[in-house]
């Protein structure tokens, strides 16, 4: 029976046709739109990041970068491209006749007719993707191409080679990437070579082994010379990569540069390696006439012999027999070096470590008078008071204020400096009543105002004495564009300056709005912008909604770190912006740095460990999470307007050779120093990331004396926040004065503790004052080793376990009130080292923190007051209220005044010894946390000690 489908006698024909031209030009259309489409998101991101550079200021920033990366795309794409292709042409033209085919070229065959229609189209291939994967692998090498190009001397040269600085920072990395390429160019092309000769019967592989013609040979064998003369180079760059090579040593983590096994045996080795393999590359080279592969294979045995004998066992000899039975000897003399480039490298060459007794035998009233001048003794925690801030001048719920606060310094009144804690009211969308893309993106834009209180009081009910307040604001600041359209929680965008009016702020009268006229937006008014944006920021309604018109602008990349480090891709961007009010404008404050990880001998750290503490949270960020660096420089001080979002950048070490270096690649960008107003300058400090980089440092280098660091018996520690357990201590900024100081000074400051142990180690301060002649001078207070001066961690166990104080605490906790302890400040004073430390109620109703109390300790001596005024008093008592002296010491004088124990009178004795079981129960009551059960042992202790008063009064009279 015939088949329907066969088109036969019996039935129609099935044909399966070509698509109609109706349907072939719809699929054709929608095909060109969807190109079109992918072209115009492409276009929207590089278009809105032209428009967005353009408006801040910053163009040659980002044609800069775009042009270099573009001219490394192209140079080292077409550079790969070209040498992997003329060895896949190359190698087919030296291609054999085939007219005898062994079975192997058989089987090949049908292989070579099946490409030969398409060899050019694979040619083009093949190069196009090798080219096009090495274009965009060179376009992320724009740093480093970049620093070559524009390296200026450091005017150091490095101990080993007698190089400058520079040769590794800037010159090293280029060469590096450069044979990284000419080694990746060489294998791909052997290869495709070798692919090809195979293909068309140059390289065939035999059962004894693999035979070759001799333009075969000689092709692969040229390419093999290359690779082999490549690895000597790369040898040769190994010996001055050893001074920056990183590796363990006992002495101290992160060790940098040679040690004495690198320098007797790895760089002889290098040197000797260098030597083998440009033979061996010669060897690889005169196949050319030779056409036989014996020798170069000798040659190449010999080398890989040669790197595992001289490169790898060797040093292992060495240091097994030479290094370990006296290591400290070997290794003084690099020790010595990596101790001076380490000190070099972090700035820290001239921090100064002075001996500091630790306890004090001046009388108590010079004492009590010295605390008073000694520092100015921040009550007002930046770290606790931002709920405080919240409940009393948050004002409305669409405003904000940081999690943590900042530290500053304003003039009261009298035109006296004062340490306050300041916070901007910003926007927090999440509170706008009623939520919506027209509230959140158009009327709710802006916060107002800053908040600042003195750090040093507190009012009656231990609320902040604000010194700026309310709003519209007002206080001691004066007058000041308050709108704050760029800040730290300001994280999306708005549209302003259209038909759509903005809410600027509400009071008793009802809501003012305001329109904004800064021009740091980018214009919208182009229906192509409209329409760039609407894809970049994936929101269709910008390109259609009635909400814009002429005049309004866009505003993005808001918080002040994306701004500085957008304009400035080359600088590390601290993790603390701070405001400041500066010639009646609201500014950020932002330290950068620059760094470079290729500093001879110089210890490596990661800065996101160093940097994070116990006040790192999404707010105040670590500042690059896992950048490695060896050196570093607050380079750049930079500003962001809060109202224009105008970013400005000022030289600020004008010694820096690595800022010099990106200054003139990114020429005009950085300003002079001597720009910087004398209002700004008011407001600069030393930035808390270059201070805890330095001081983790310090605790091994602030020791000069090989013996001694190799040693270790003078290492510190950093003592965790004895309130957060398992984090870092911050270090603090604090008006103070430091010994053989006359007057306070703005510092910043930190304790060490020696390693394993919770004793005083040092304390440590650096002048913080940018104003002052003497800003970055670090001291170091270092403390006999065979005393026991209480560290934090210790002081704040004394606090929680003294009786008098937890008994206090848990009156102040009843009704589900939570205490918090501020910050535990640490003062040097005449010898000795004074402890204050406010403490805090949240209280259940009020949800925010008041300080209730204060705590003052010097050596034994410890206060609870109301007061700070009364915490010293306490702690400095009049000379005949107390038998110690406040550096813990026992007064002779005063315990001969002291009626002796009772010793022969049982009832005294029995109750003494109840009296300390009752002490004993409640300390492991407190240990434990229960509180009932501590009251009960107070109870007891109580009883006790009045029956061991009554007993010793009968039998004393």
């Amino acid at each position: 029976m015939p088949d329907r489908g066969s088109g036969g006698p019996t039935g129609p024909r099935i044909r399966v046709g070509r698509p109609s031209r109706r349907v072939r030009t719809l699929l054709m259309t929608v095909g060109v739109l969807a190109v079109l489409a992918m072209l115009f998101v492409m276009f929207a991101g590089f278009w809105t990041d032209w428009l967005w550079y353009r408006s801040v200021g910053y163009r040659s920033v980002f044609t800069k970068t775009l042009w270099t990366k573009v001219g490394l795309f192209a140079v080292f794409g077409l550079l790969m491209a070209g040498v992997v292709g003329l060895n896949i042409w190359l190698a087919h033209r030296l291609r054999p006749p085939l007219s005898a085919m062994s079975l192997e070229q058989q089987s090949l065959d049908r292989y070579r007719m099946g490409i030969a229609p398409y060899k050019k189209w694979i040619l083009l291939g093949v190069t196009a993707l090798v080219g096009l994967i090495s274009g965009a692998s060179a376009a992320g090498q724009w740093r480093t191409w970049l620093m070559w190009i524009n390296g200026v001397s450091f005017g150091q040269k490095d101990p080993q080679f007698g190089k400058d600085v520079s040769f590794y920072a800037f010159d090293l990395p280029w060469y590096r990437f450069l044979l990284s390429f000419g080694f990746a160019a060489a294998v791909l092309s052997l290869l495709a070579a070798a692919l090809v000769h195979y293909l068309y019967g140059g390289l065939r592989i035999t059962s004894p082994g693999a035979r070759a013609t001799a333009q075969a040979t000689g092709h692969l064998s040229v390419l093999l010379g290359v690779f082999v003369a490549l690895k000597a180079v790369a040898y040769w760059l190994d010996r001055y990569g050893l001074a920056v090579k990183g590796s363990d040593f006992k002495a101290t983590d992160n060790w940098t540069g040679l040690k004495y096994v690198d320098a007797n045996a790895y760089l002889p080795a290098k040197t000797i390696l260098f030597i083998i393999a440009i033979i061996c590359a010669l060897l690889f080279f005169a196949t050319l006439w030779r056409r036989t592969w014996q020798l170069p294979v000798i040659g190449f045995g010999l080398m890989v012999l040669s790197a595992i004998l001289i490169g790898g066992l060797y040093p292992a000899i060495v240091q097994k027999f030479q290094v370990e039975p006296n290591e400290q000897a070997k290794e003084t003399p690099y020790i010595q070096k990596n101790i001076k480039a380490t000190r070099d490298a972090y700035n820290i060459n001239d921090a100064k470590v002075n001996d500091y007794s630790g306890t004090a035998k001046a009388p108590k009233s010079t004492l009590r008078d010295a605390a008073d001048s000694a520092a100015s003794m921040r009550l007002l925690d930046p770290n606790v008071v931002s709920p405080t801030f919240q409940q009393k001048q948050q004002v409305r719920g669409y405003y904000q204020f940081p999690s943590t606060l900042d530290v500053d310094r304003y003039t009261d009144k009298n035109g006296k400096e004062q340490d306050t804690v300041v916070g901007l009211r910003e926007i927090n969308t999440d509170g706008i009543p009623k939520k919506g893309w027209i509230n959140e993106h158009f009327k709710y834009t802006h916060g107002y105002g800053m908040v600042a209180g003195k750090g040093t009081e507190v009012d009656e009910d231990g609320e902040p004495v604000f010194t700026e307040q309310d709003l519209p604001p007002k206080g001691q600041i004066g007058k000041y564009q308050p709108r704050i359209y760029y800040g730290e929680k300001t994280s999306q965008y708005s549209i302003v300056g259209g038909p759509q009016q903005e809410l600027d702020y509400a009071d008793d009268n009802g809501e003012k709005t305001y329109t904004y006229t800064g021009d740091s937006g980018v214009d919208l008014s182009n229906p192509v912008n409209r329409a760039a944006y609407a894809v970049n920021f994936n929101e269709p309604r910008i390109l259609y909604s009635g909400a814009i018109g002429e005049g309004s602008q866009i505003l993005y990349n808001r918080t002040p770190k994306e701004r500085v480090e957008a304009v400035a891709p080359w600088l590390t961007i601290d993790g603390d912006p701070y405001p400041a009010v500066v010639d009646g404008r609201v500014k950020w404050i932002v330290d950068a740095y620059t760094t470079t990880n290729n500093y001879p001998y110089s210890s490596r750290t990661t800065l996101g460990d160093t940097t994070a503490d116990a006040l790192t949270d999404s707010q105040r960020s670590v500042v690059a999470q896992q950048n490695r660096v060896n050196y570093i420089r607050n380079s750049v001080k930079a500003t962001v307007d809060a109202y224009s979002g105008e970013v400005d950048m000022y030289q600020w070490d004008t010694k820096d050779p690595v800022l010099k270096t990106w200054m003139k690649a990114f020429p005009d960008t950085v300003k002079d120093k001597s720009e910087i107003s004398d209002a700004l300058m008011a407001h600069l400090r030393y930035p808390q990331d270059l201070f805890k980089v330095q001081r983790e440092l310090l605790t091994r280098y602030h020791v000069t004396s090989p013996s001694q660091f190799y040693s270790g018996s003078e290492r510190w520690q950093i003592p965790d926040d004895p309130t957060h357990k398992g984090n870092a201590v911050p270090p603090y900024y604090l008006s103070m004065k430091m010994p053989q100081q006359k007057e306070q000074r703005f510092s910043l400051t930190t304790t060490f503790n020696p390693v394993e142990r919770q004793t005083l180690g040092a304390f440590m301060a650096v002048d913080a004052d940018a104003s002052s002649r003497e800003y970055g001078k670090i001291t170091m207070l270092k403390l006999p080793s065979n005393t026991t001066v209480s560290g934090p961690q210790q002081v704040q166990s004394k606090i929680n376990s003294d009786p008098e104080i937890a008994n206090d605490l848990n009156i102040l906790k009843r009704g589900d009130s939570e205490i918090e302890y501020g910050n535990l400040l640490t003062v040097p004073l005449e010898g000795g080292l004074l402890y204050i430390e406010p403490v805090y109620i949240r209280g259940a109703d009020t949800n925010y923190p008041r300080m209730r109390k204060v705590v003052a300790t010097f050596g034994e001596e410890i206060a609870y007051e109301d007061t700070l005024k009364e915490a010293l008093d306490g702690v400095f008592p009049a000379d005949g209220d107390a038998g110690k002296d406040p550096g813990g010491e026992e007064d002779p004088e005063k315990d001969q005044d002291k009626d002796p124990p009772p010793t022969d009178d049982p009832s005294a004795q029995e109750a003494l010894k109840d009296a300390q079981e009752a002490y004993d129960k409640g300390q492991r009551a407190l240990e434990k946390g229960n509180w009932e059960e501590y009251g009960r042992a107070q109870e007891d202790l109580k009883e006790a000690l009045e029956r061991a008063a009554n007993s010793q009064g009968g039998s004393t009279g």
